[in-house]
């Protein structure tokens, strides 16, 4: 690993995947065809997690592509306001940046519409990756809609296997969207086909009785049995408000949710694996200390938190001070 590549913050984080457009509606509990107007977000999983990660002083970096075009520009712009190396970043001339219109609607369910026909995320080819900024990270963050098409899905598949060549740790966070697969059939191979070569993989209760074909998400030995496999090193589930739960080798357990009032539940999942992946960079093994997971959990769930507090993804990640207070005053 380059020495180099470690900053104050630890080591490297790459994160991989998509980048896009959220086009939030203006007033809240209404349906797409009911929003007055839109305000533009910058979105997609990957790029929020880097984010996170900087936000917190940590070390991070984003590999995925996106339009050549105006939205394009500005997401590479935001990436390097927030002091993300978006060196990894590819534009393509000939397709545009993704675009999603999401609605948090009054009935509590989100509504997505997704405009990828195809969109430049999903043509990012293998001989565009950075293999040297994959090599030198410490920790390869990624998801599973990179997966649905080609070219992308072959360009994931090579820069999960040179960062598993050059003794990088593996994050998955499948961060299922139905809409965006064919079928739900193609979703769920999809989403196990690489399943066995992640070191850590956190998901949410819905997608454990959607991988499961409808199985009990709070029952530990459905996700031992059907989920935890032998290279794993860290599973998680996320619960949104009321916490999360850990399983490893040796030790499981839950670490309960911190009480906010919430505005905007966007990016809060992210902000959960930036604070969880930013303390593994300053040491990867702290899975294998109980009681040191749990401060890292603590502190990922305080990051969470602090997000649903705000609108927005982005805007809305904490500083590494806001989630010290949190965590301090949770312990007083």
């Amino acid at each position: 690993m380059d020495e180099s590549s470690t900053s104050d913050g630890g080591a490297l984080v790459v994160c991989f995947g998509e980048m896009l457009i959220d086009f939030v509606p203006t007033v809240n509990g209404v349906s797409l065809a009911e929003a007055p107007a839109f305000k533009k977000a910058p979105g997609g999983a990957p790029a929020n997690v880097a984010v996170g990660i900087a936000r917190l002083g940590g070390s991070s970096a984003f590999i995925g592509k996106v339009g050549a075009d105006e939205f394009g520009y500005m997401l590479a712009n935001i990436l390097k306001q927030n002091k993300v190396n978006n060196s990894g970043m590819r534009f393509d001339p000939a397709a545009r940046t993704a675009l999603a219109f999401v609605t948090l609607r009054a009935d509590g369910e989100r509504e997505f519409l997704f405009f990828r026909h195809p969109s430049a995320d999903m043509l990012l080819r293998e001989s565009e990756l950075d293999v040297n900024l994959i090599k030198q990270a410490r920790i390869f963050s990624y998801g599973s809609i990179s997966l649905i098409e080609e070219p992308c899905r072959s360009a994931h598949l090579a820069a999960m296997a040179i960062a598993k060549e050059s003794g990088c740790f593996l994050s998955y966070d499948p961060n299922l969207r139905l809409p965006l697969w064919p079928s739900e059939d193609a979703a769920r191979k999809g989403i196990m086909s690489i399943w066995d070569q992640a070191d850590l993989i956190k998901i949410s209760e819905d997608e454990i009785s959607f991988l499961t074909g409808g199985d009990d998400p709070c029952d530990d030995n459905v996700v031992l049995e059907k989920l935890f496999h032998p290279n794993l090193k860290l599973l998680l589930v996320s619960e949104g408000s009321k916490g999360c739960r850990y399983y490893t080798k040796q030790f499981k357990g839950r670490v309960p949710g911190i009480k906010v009032k919430a505005v905007d539940t966007t990016g809060a999942g992210d902000a959960f694996v930036g604070g969880l992946l930013y303390n593994l960079a300053c040491d990867v093994n702290l899975y294998q200390d109980e009681e040191r997971l749990r401060e890292a959990l603590l502190f990922a769930n305080a990051c969470g938190a602090l997000t649903v507090t705000e609108k927005g993804a982005i805007p809305a990640l904490p500083t590494k001070e806001a989630v010290l207070k949190l965590v301090a005053e949770v312990k007083s």
